[in-house]
């Protein structure tokens, strides 16, 4: 997200980073203007709690004294509800959760958000400003969609690639090499994704455009698809992640 800032135009001399193991890439930055360690001279507009949920009730203690005020916090922390922060920093502190994905890491992320009563329409939009720095942002209703957004998109990610894996297993399997079906795997799927974005169609209405009747692709969708198979094992995925956020969140509050 620093980087993503820092690309967006926010200059380092507005942002605080507190890190008690900072990466040599981060100390870099001090001599740019960044801030490491120390704390800011006046109330921070905004608070990016960036931290493991297992450390998230020993953090923020240490930040309590910008609570109930006009501070915005937003957690990226998967698990940790909205009343865990309203506990420890305030009833009245506006606070927003955010669910990034891991293709944020170049920028093609998107992250789920959702706020408590105490924050306004700009503050979203502030919220939305600094996430769009690593990809899309889309606003929830309600915090219980997080569970089943941490499901799809926090975890989709990871099912992606055990996908592009069974692919590659798959590929030796019928006779090609272990570097050339990786490169066919990460290529199809890289395409595939960028080709969903770019066309204003649906996954469905792009599969029919390439399934040829009695073809290649309609035998391969209906070993993979037929019978419902494939909805049934991706329906028991999300939810078997989904029920986990729950434990996760009810174990945090």
């Amino acid at each position: 997200m620093l980087r993503g800032w820092r690309n967006a135009g926010i200059p380092l001399a507005h942002i605080s980073v507190f890190d008690p193991r900072p990466q040599a890439w981060l100390t870099a930055l001090v001599d740019q203007g960044l801030s490491l360690n120390t704390d800011p001279t006046e109330r921070p507009d905004v608070v990016v709690l960036a931290v493991k949920p297992q450390v998230m009730q020993s953090a923020l203690p240490q930040i309590a004294a910008y609570g109930n005020d006009t501070t915005l916090f937003i957690s990226i922390a998967a698990g940790s509800p909205i009343t865990l922060f309203e506990r420890i920093l305030g009833a009245k502190t506006p606070i927003i959760r955010a669910m990034p994905n891991t293709p944020a890491a170049i920028g093609k992320g998107i992250t789920a958000l959702v706020a408590n009563k105490n924050v306004d329409a700009q503050s979203i939009e502030t919220a939305r400003h600094l996430m769009a720095a690593v990809g899309q942002t889309v606003v929830l209703d309600t915090e219980e969609q997080l569970h089943a957004v941490t499901a799809l998109s926090g975890s989709g990610p990871a099912f992606v690639f055990a996908f592009a894996e069974a692919l590659i297993k798959a590929g030796q399997q019928i006779g090609l090499s272990k570097a050339l079906a990786e490169n066919l795997a990460k290529a199809t799927i890289s395409g595939a994704g960028q080709l969903m974005e770019s066309e204003d169609v649906t996954p469905a209405e792009l599969r029919a455009q390439v399934t040829s009747p009695n073809g290649t692709t309609a035998a391969g969708l209906q070993a993979l698809i037929g019978q419902g198979s494939l909805d049934q094992l991706v329906l028991a995925t999300l939810t078997a992640a989904e029920n986990r956020s729950r434990e996760i969140a009810k174990a945090a509050d």
